[in-house]
């Protein structure tokens, strides 16, 4: 998802589970949000309470960010994000 900040920028929100080189697919199950703006730099990431299996609610909290992103309300930095991260769905 992308969302329209105040500014005129746009940041791209990815939610889901990471690659790691080091440890197999299956035996995944942390779930992390991202932001980078799009064409550019990174912004954000920060691991979630979310599951592998809860997809619903990785949408539904992905637009939770665009909704507080593009109306000024939640800054794309990490610090602003781990509320969100944190909070059972």
């Amino acid at each position: 998802m992308t969302a329209a900040l105040p500014d005129g920028r746009s940041v791209r929100i990815w939610i889901g589970v990471p690659e790691d080189s080091y440890i197999a697919k299956r035996d995944l199950d942390t779930v992390d949000i991202e932001l980078s703006l799009v064409g550019g730099n990174h912004l954000a990431a920060v691991n979630t309470v979310l599951e592998a299996d809860q997809v619903s609610e990785a949408r539904a909290l992905a637009r939770e960010i665009v909704a507080g992103l593009e109306s000024g309300k939640l800054e794309p930095t990490a610090a602003a994000l781990e509320p969100l991260a944190d909070q059972p769905r």
